[in-house]
């Protein structure tokens, strides 16, 4: 029987903004984390990490750290890189290296950006704010989630046209609002949009089971939702609105009858996905905003997504937290690349944890790569800086990786750079869920 968050569970759907009240409380939550956050250095990701394990409650720590069933893939999202081998060329120029590259005409300083995932609130009280603002600090491209705790209006105001801004969008059954909810996002200046694919049901996550974590701990709110439901009338429901979507009870989100928390999101989400769809969001919603489909681990879907009206693909098994069995997302990259044949970008997101990480991935075919759960740890143990020193060390690594590898630009970048073992070394290892 699952455990029930009674506060959670009862909330009403109305906080548009972060009210003074809740930034206190979220304060008084985050405590314990800006107690300790002074005498963390940290010299790579992971160790965010290992800083962010020792601070966080057990059961958020676990939330954000853990995958579904026994979680094969996401411990093989970040092993596979170890199976993909350089093959550094020397003697050549490399005195002026650049890790610059663009994106549909965007300038990113280098090929790395951060991925959109939900409440970022849950790690510092500044939220999605202080992860976007980090990103107009590097240079780069901030991905905010439909399910953020900062709104996409909240976002944009708190960057001040200082970071490149794209949204993420889910189809849900609700199409009335799938579309307000893009057209924001427009009309607040953000430059593209990732439409989510591979999230109709989510994994079962038994990290959130065990330790009770199936509702969103209070005071923090999906505040996107929030907003539409209180601007929401009557009459504004259109062809696209399921029947079924006007008796969904969104309160639910909050604390619902699942064992854990994401899974009492699923009603929101359209099960009954067609490519259509696809084309549906792009013209009415989009209009000559990019349009990236997220979650793609095949060629046939690669090719779907494209004929359907995709500007670009990114291979993505959502960290680990969807379908567990399903391949690394740097291993399913290969057969995606060569089903596209170079019509769209391809972006991949999942394991990146290095510099050599980000170079193995653009070897095999990638544009730019996104990262998450680091993202979240870096933010528990030092909030926008801890963020922003994460992605310049990124940064610095791709970049001394790029030098070694002879590579004096993103372009110079190919498949001749990369390989398999010749002894077929580097096998993924068992996963021991203790070394999180």
């Amino acid at each position: 029987m699952s455990r029930k968050t009674a506060t959670a569970s009862n909330a009403v759907i109305s906080v548009v903004a972060a009210s003074p009240e809740t930034i206190a409380a979220e304060n008084q939550m985050n405590r314990k984390v800006e107690l300790k956050r002074s005498d963390i250095k940290a010299c790579n990701s992971s160790d965010y990490q290992l800083a962010a394990r020792s601070i966080l409650p057990k059961p958020l720590y676990e939330y954000l750290a853990s995958g579904t069933d026994d979680e094969q893939t996401l411990s093989e999202n970040e092993a596979a890189f170890k199976t993909w081998y350089l093959r550094p060329r020397v003697m050549r120029s490399v005195g002026s290296i650049s890790t610059t590259t663009t994106l549909f005409g965007q300038h990113l300083s280098m090929p790395v950006f951060i991925s959109p995932a939900g409440v970022h609130a849950l790690c510092d009280e500044a939220g999605e704010c202080a992860s976007a603002r980090a990103c107009g600090r590097a240079g780069t491209l901030f991905g905010l989630s439909q399910h953020a705790t900062r709104s996409i209006e909240q976002v944009a105001k708190a960057t001040q046209g200082g970071t490149n801004l794209w949204y993420q969008s889910y189809i849900l059954k609700d199409r009335d609002m799938t579309l307000r909810l893009v057209r924001r996002a427009a009309d607040a200046g953000y430059q593209g949009v990732f439409l989510t694919v591979d999230s109709v049901r989510f994994g079962y996550r038994e990290a959130d089971a065990r330790n009770g974590f199936n509702a969103l701990p209070p005071p923090h709110r999906l505040v996107n939702y929030d907003e539409e439901v209180a601007r929401k009338t009557p009459g504004s429901r259109k062809k696209w609105l399921a029947p079924e979507a006007s008796v969904v009870d969104k309160s639910k989100i909050y604390g619902g009858e699942e064992d854990a928390w994401d899974q009492n999101t699923e009603q929101l989400f359209e099960q009954n996905p067609t490519w259509e769809d696809v084309r549906w969001l792009k013209k009415e919603g989009c209009h000559d905003l990019p349009l990236i489909v997220k979650g793609i681990m095949t060629a046939e879907d690669a090719v779907e997504a494209v004929k359907a009206g995709a500007d670009g693909v990114m291979v993505s098994n959502h960290g680990g937290r969807g379908l567990d069995g399903a391949l690394a997302a740097i291993d399913a990259l290969p057969e995606v690349v060569e089903a596209v044949g170079g019509k769209v970008p391809i972006l991949l997101d999942g394991g990146i944890r290095r510099g050599t990480d980000v170079l193995k991935a653009l070897a095999l075919g990638a544009t730019a790569v996104g990262i998450g759960k680091p993202v979240f740890f870096a933010l528990a143990v030092g909030g926008e800086n801890a963020v922003a020193n994460l992605l310049d060390m990124l940064r610095r690594e791709t970049e001394a990786a790029m030098a070694i590898c002879g590579c004096e630009t993103v372009s110079d970048i190919g498949r001749s750079f990369v390989t398999r073992h010749p002894n077929g070394g580097g096998r993924v290892g068992h996963y021991v869920r203790s070394k999180l």
